[in-house]
């Protein structure tokens, strides 16, 4: 417990002096630049489709901790699956992917992916990966027994704690989920059997297991009535909210991610530009004027990293400037994103008709009628895709 607390003691001070915190007066004084003219937006939309495969993948140049390696192999199966991704881009990916599964034994999903012929069946590689599982099975069976004859509760749980981690580690899901709850019966503190359901719910979004993560958070969530850390709880917000965003629930997940915009740390998950990514395309939908303005369009978190993210910055001003035909283009450069995220892609058409929803409506709510022409003009679309919107 000392440990823990002079851990969290530690991550509270660089919190204190993380980049962001200290960004935030200077931000506030600085203007706000106006939005780029279409032109400018659309120059940078053929450059975007070469950074959108890593959406997701990368961890944010000087940000503390990382992405958990197994769900930015998800997202690498996501893609190599997707039928837009170019053949040359899959061949990279193919290479990675099989990388990381040999990295971590990944017998299972191996056998699975050769399968489905993702991946060419090697079986001297499949049985000494199935042989290395056995033997390090047979290690950590026997620390288990050592602990349990010759140590204390403590290291009884821990030497289940790394039997957990390693059937995460190779993939399996079945046992793991078995071996967390040995695990968990052998904790007490409540902070550690949160860490446990974080375990849980990596799982979770690896496998988009969603009856496992409602479960999952909803055992969080009573597991806080007993006690519990704030920068858990914050925690828990975004993997909350991470749920949301991939069930739908949009709005529910706007105001999850914008709770958390200031307490973020759950670098496992993704990456701060991708938290802000989904904060503002969430918020977008969900938000009336006033509060997008107050919590997202003037946010110092938000201002700190929305540049870089391609398009985001115009996508997110034009709207909120009138700017039509800007926010259009900038729109056009954000949908292959959309499209090739792994949590966003279920709800593609969903979202493109809800954000064209909120921007119509903005527009029309400047006038008591207005032709279709004079719509198509301002938006800088034609007559015809105006109005087929607008039948639908």
């Amino acid at each position: 417990m000392k440990s823990r607390k002079i851990q969290g003691a530690k991550r509270e001070n660089r919190l204190r002096k993380s980049p962001l915190l200290l960004k935030l007066k200077k931000l506030k004084k600085k203007p706000q630049a106006p939005p780029p003219d279409s032109s400018s937006s659309s120059s940078s939309s053929s450059s975007s489709s070469s950074c959108i495969v890593v959406v997701g993948i990368c961890e944010m140049e000087g940000e503390e901790g990382s992405q958990q390696p197994h769900l930015a192999l998800a997202h690498r199966l996501f893609l190599l699956k997707h039928p837009s991704v170019p053949d040359i881009e899959k061949v990279r990916l193919k290479d990675e992917v099989l990388a990381s599964i040999k990295s971590d034994d990944m017998a299972s999903l191996y056998e699975t992916l050769a399968a489905e012929s993702l991946l060419e069946m090697d079986r001297g590689l499949l049985d000494s990966m199935r042989a290395r599982i056995e033997e390090e099975l047979k290690k950590l069976d026997e620390k288990i027994t050592d602990a349990e004859e010759n140590l204390g509760e403590s290291e009884v749980r821990e030497a289940h704690l790394a039997k957990s981690l390693y059937f995460i580690r190779i993939g399996d899901q079945e046992k793991a989920l078995e071996q967390l709850k040995v695990t968990e019966s052998k904790t007490v503190a409540v902070g550690q059997k949160m860490d446990l359901v974080f375990y849980t719910l990596q799982l979770g979004f690896f496998y988009m297991d969603f009856d496992l993560i409602s479960k999952s958070i909803d055992k969080a969530k009573n597991l806080f009535e007993e006690g519990g850390d704030w920068e858990r709880k914050n925690r828990l917000k975004v993997y909350e909210g991470l749920y949301c965003l991939s069930t739908r629930n949009f709005k529910q997940a706007a105001s999850l991610f914008l709770d958390s915009i200031s307490t973020f740390t759950t670098y496992e998950l993704f990456p701060y530009d991708t938290f802000v990514f989904y904060t503002v395309l969430t918020s977008i939908i969900s938000l009336d004027r006033v509060s997008l303005k107050q919590k997202v369009v003037d946010a110092p978190e938000i201002l700190t990293v929305i540049g870089k993210v391609p398009h985001l910055s115009e996508f997110m001003n034009s709207l909120y400037d009138c700017q039509y035909k800007s926010f259009f283009a900038a729109f056009a450069g954000l949908t292959e994103q959309i499209r090739l995220d792994r949590y966003l892609h279920p709800h593609f058409r969903y979202y493109m008709r809800e954000v064209r929803t909120v921007v119509y409506s903005q527009f029309l709510e400047s006038y008591k009628s207005v032709t279709i022409e004079a719509m198509a003009k301002a938006f800088g679309v034609t007559v015809d895709f105006i109005d087929a919107f607008i039948a639908r």
